[in-house]
């Protein structure tokens, strides 16, 4: 999808060495065409990663797409320079009188916290009260899908005994729903995550349906709202070695950790990981902009209730 994007934006460069299709704001502004307006509020610490990992999988269909980024004005990042947060990255009230086709909201490294123990949770949740006016369809991942259950839906998180951690299978409940189309009957998903929520907590929820579950790593995808909503508690977004980073900086620091699972090759860590979850990765997200956000936005955003 080609992405209307800042050109001095960290990602492009590494983008554009992956053959990745990536149209920078000059050369969108020639385009006569209306581009799906897309709102990613990234929480994760290292935000250049993260945009780098969702722009590949937003960034491969003939649509046109404005992306804007957004964090939190009430927590400082340690991680990313704050010239780079000012030159990119608008606060909330800079797009709250603003709609949106779609919005994405990341991962967060908070997840042992109680929901409202988290320094912005008071700014997370105006957000996310914002977006069932603002937004067409909204896409939470990990923490933030565990936030958006509990605070929409009253879904509790639970500790898990140790990490979850490594390459799951995982099965669909509802094969002719378009967020499945083209996928196999077993597909990959990454997970990284020390919580949990649990299928029968969804399931005496009437206005959820639990999509996706895997029988190792648990539930995996609820859908709200005929699709205005979607939790994913896994990382479909991650590149090949994110995982193999994470392991190697948490035995760097002398954490305890398992050797990730399902992923390294003959579960070997001196071998490459054997990355069998970026096709169904690609056909998440482009089923979801397709018949969740393109198919289903009004023309004027100003009609979005």
């Amino acid at each position: 999808m080609p992405l209307n994007i800042p050109v001095t934006l960290p990602a492009v460069d590494q983008l554009l060495k992956e053959n990745i299709f990536v149209m920078d704001s000059e050369r969108a502004s020639t385009q006569e065409i209306r581009p799906l307006k897309i709102l990613i509020l990234n929480l994760m610490p290292i935000k250049i990663t993260t945009e780098t990992d969702l722009i590949r999988l937003l960034s491969n269909s003939p649509l046109q797409i404005e992306i804007d980024f957004m964090h939190m004005e009430s927590h400082t990042s340690k991680n990313t320079p704050i010239e780079h947060l000012m030159t990119f990255y608008k606060t909330f009230d800079e797009v709250k009188q603003s709609n949106y086709d779609g919005m994405i909201v990341t991962g967060a490294p908070v997840e042992l916290l109680e929901f409202e123990e988290v320094t912005y949770w008071p700014e997370f949740t105006k957000i996310l009260d914002w977006a069932k006016n603002h937004v067409t369809s909204t896409f939470y991942i990990c923490w933030a899908a565990q936030a958006g259950l509990y605070y929409h839906y009253g879904i509790p998180k639970y500790p898990l005994k140790e990490k979850m951690f490594g390459i799951f299978e995982h099965i669909n409940f509802d094969k002719l729903n378009p967020i499945f189309r083209g996928f196999d009957d077993v597909f990959y998903v990454p997970h990284s995550r020390h919580t949990e929520v649990r299928a029968e907590d969804i399931l005496k929820n009437p206005d959820l349906t639990l999509l996706s579950e895997s029988h190792e790593s648990g539930v995996y995808m609820v859908m709200a709202r005929n699709g205005r909503e979607f939790f994913i508690t896994g990382h479909s977004e991650y590149s090949p070695y994110t995982l193999d980073t994470e392991y190697k900086r948490d035995l760097g620091k002398g954490l305890p950790v398992n050797m990730p699972r399902n992923y390294y090759l003959n579960d070997n860590p001196d071998n490459d990981p054997l990355v069998r979850w970026r096709s169904h990765a690609n056909l998440l997200f482009t089923n979801w902009l397709n018949y969740f956000v393109y198919q289903e936005t009004p023309y004027d955003l100003a009609n979005i209730h």
